[in-house]
């Protein structure tokens, strides 16, 4: 199995749990008298083999990204730090920008007058430098996934 289709797998796992979740509760509690649509016993049952599963998936994918390395001689595990660090600066510099452009309005013109404190020419590059290595880091993130082996 490639890393992508365990990183598939993953998430299907977990959308399943999440179902599964919602389906025991639904059935948690019934009208003395009815009996549950399914048996939450079962549900739980199947969460907790399925739990199991994921937790051994999750173990083999985190050894993998732990021995592979991209060009560079960066560890994928690392890659992912990276990556996650990247979206997150410019999620942050995307709402700044956001909350800079927000018109102010003015009632009369004795009120006070807001002025930027940051160059949103420079923030708005910074976002697009760090769009774009997120981007190229991504990109070769993928790439590793689906041709490298999921290791045991």
């Amino acid at each position: 199995m490639k890393l992508a289709e365990a990183l598939l797998l993953r998430s299907e796992y977990q959308t399943q749990l999440e179902s599964l979740e919602e389906r025991i509760s639904s059935n948690l509690k019934i009208q003395e008298g009815d009996t549950p649509t399914e048996d939450p016993k079962e549900l739980l049952q199947r969460a907790e083999a399925l739990s199991g599963e994921l937790c051994t998936l999750v173990q083999r994918i985190n050894r993998t990204n732990h021995a592979l390395t991209l060009e560079g001689g960066e560890t994928l595990s690392d890659a992912l730090a990276r990556r996650d660090m990247l979206r997150t600066r410019r999620q942050m510099l995307s709402r700044l920008i956001q909350t800079a452009n927000q018109r102010d309005y003015r009632l009369t013109h004795s009120e006070v007058r807001m002025v930027l404190t940051l160059d949103l020419g420079a923030l708005q590059r910074e976002m697009d430098r760090l769009s774009k290595e997120f981007r190229e880091l991504d990109t070769r993130i993928q790439g590793l996934n689906w041709t490298c082996d999921l290791l045991d």
